[in-house]
């Protein structure tokens, strides 16, 4: 009786264990997409009309003032 005892609570053990060890190893994957993160340049008239200014002048590339 006292081997079948044994083999009980190892068999218990080894069950406990498996669970453990296959919880831990579990991971996530989270894939970043990297359209949604890059920065893209808005055309001056795009610009203009987020910000709801009347002129897209100052939106333009080649009409910026450099500091």
């Amino acid at each position: 009786m006292n081997a079948s005892k044994y083999t009980k609570v190892a068999v218990i053990v080894l069950v406990v264990l498996f669970l453990v060890l296959s919880v831990i190893s579990c991971t996530t994957h989270t894939h970043s997409h990297t359209r949604a993160t890059t920065t893209k340049k808005v055309p001056p008239g795009q610009a203009k009309k987020m910000s709801g200014d009347k002129n897209a002048k100052a939106y333009a590339p080649g009409q910026q003032k450099r500091k």
